[in-house]
Order: C-alpha cells, then structure tokens, then sequence
C-alpha cells in the first residue's frame, strides 16, 4: 500500500512537472542556484583585498575567469543536449533552465573577473560580446514567453497548411469569377493570381508590410470600378467578395509567418556571437598568458 502511494506521489511530480515552464523548474531550482553563485562571488569581491585594485591577473580574477570559461562553453552545449532526449534531473527542460540562469550568472561573474577595469582591448572585447550574447538571449526568452500564446490566438482551430489550402482555393476561385469580366477585369484578377503573396524577402517578412501587394492592389481597383458601375447585378461584386476574403486570409498567414520568423530570427544573432565571443575568449586567454 506504501509502494503505491510513493508510485501515485511520484507520478504526481512528474506530472506537474511536465506542465511546468523551463524558467519556474522544480520551483526555480537553478534560480536559486545561479543567484547562490552569484552572491558568494559578490561577498569574496567585497572582503577581498587585492593591491593596488581588483584585476583579472589576482588569484580571485584567475578563479572568476575559469569558471566564466568553463561556464560559457558549457552553455554552448545545449544544441547538442537537443538532441538527445533524456528524462529527470537532466531533461532537456532542466537543462535549458540551468543554460538561462547560470547564463545569467556570467554578467555578475564576469563583470567581478574584470575588476571593472575596461579599456580598448580584446580582453573588453571578450566582455562586450559576452553581454550582448547575454542580451540576444533574453531576448530569445521574452519571444518565446510571449509568441506562441499569439501563434495560437491567430491561427485558431487551423494549421498553417490548412491556412495555404484555404488559400489555393481561394485562388480557383477568383479564377472561375473571372471567366465573365472584360479584359480590364481579368486583368485585375489576374494581379492577385500571379502575385507572390509572400515576395518580399526578410524584411517584410518580419514587419508583415508588404508594399508591393498584388491582391491588395486588385481589391482597389475593383472597388474603385464598383463606383462607375451600372448594372445592378455586376460580376465584379463576387470578385470583391473573394479578393476580400483572400486579402483576409492573407493578412492571417502572414502574421503567422512574422510571429514564427521573430521566433526564429534571434538564433541567427545568437549563434554566431556566440562562436565569436569564443574566438575572443580565446585570444584573450593566449595574451593573457603568452603576453603579459
């Protein structure tokens, strides 16, 4: 009956902590652990006395400045651990709780190995590029604490290959509505077919703003001619009608694609700092023992 009840418990557990963010692990587990770092660091600095100032060449500069590296290329390890999927302490999850707050450590640690000594060097170097990884990052955990809630809200019941097929037949649509206009009518419908819809390179892709519309474009014009009209029943409303709906659709699917493009963009700056904070790490080590 104890065993059971110890099976029941523990299921429990992991059951909640399935449902439980990266960031809140295990009650903020590696948190408390990275702020623990952080605060001894802080104290050792405060009762340490190195003459004539605190610098990275002192005994608690070597030690700061080890343990910055080793963390920084820990840290650089969680594209590897992605691929690996492996439960309890080491989950991918408590891995990616322990990449944000020991991460975070570093602007303490770091910041505290330099003594607060900067100058124009590759050794400032080194720090500049390690904030601004730092930076992209939380900015990676801000984009992904808040865009998925809106990728959901936007796409609804749907999937964004059911968004494209609502989209194509759209498309056929328009194109039989076509069949009874003049040739300044097709030629209108034709701007919204042979538009790329999603032209426009990165740029629009993450404002959502695409100037050189087709459909949108369509949709004016056959507004505009719905002002000269005469005849009561004109073939060109079911066009209005369609080019509205797919300019709607429209609108959908590339919101979609900006919030999935802003989920993504940041990686393209993260990664690649990352590998040039570490070349400066590099040298910056290799000068600090072969130059000085």
């Amino acid at each position: 009956m104890a065993s059971k009840s110890l099976r029941q418990a523990t299921t429990g557990r992991e059951r909640a902590s399935e449902h439980e963010g990266f960031l809140r692990y295990q009650g903020y587990k590696w948190l408390k652990i990275a702020l623990g770092i952080s605060a001894v660091a802080l104290l050792i600095y405060a009762f340490n006395d190195v003459q004539p100032k605190p610098n990275g060449g002192s005994i608690y500069g070597y030690t700061t400045g080890t343990i910055g590296v080793l963390l920084i290329l820990w840290l650089t390890m969680l594209g590897v651990r992605k691929r690996a999927i492996t439960p309890g302490r080491w989950s991918l999850k408590s891995w990616t709780s322990a990449h944000v707050y020991l991460g975070l450590s570093l602007i303490v640690i770091a910041t505290l190995h330099t003594g607060f000594d900067f100058g124009w060097n590759v050794h400032t170097l080194a720090y500049a590029l390690m904030m601004i990884v730092i930076a992209s990052g939380v900015f990676g955990i801000a984009t992904y604490a808040m865009l998925p809630q809106a990728l959901s809200a936007n796409r609804g019941e749907t999937t964004q290959v059911q968004m494209l097929d609502n989209l194509r037949m759209i498309d056929r649509q328009l194109n039989e509505a076509a069949q009874p206009l003049d040739a300044e009518g097709a030629a209108i419908v034709r701007m919204a077919l042979d538009d790329d819809p999603f032209g426009g390179g990165l740029v629009a892709r993450l404002t959502g703003h695409y100037r050189n519309c087709g459909t949108r474009a369509a949709l004016a014009a056959v507004r505009a001619h719905a002002g000269r009209k005469e005849a009561a029943a004109d073939p060109y409303d079911h066009v209005e009608v369609l080019l509205e709906r797919k300019r709607s659709s429209l609108s959908r699917i590339r919101k979609h694609l900006r919030l999935k493009a802003l989920l993504e963009v940041w990686l393209y700056l993260h990664i690649p700092l990352t590998f040039a904070l570490i070349a400066a790490l590099f040298v910056h080590i290799v000068s600090v023992f072969y130059y000085w």
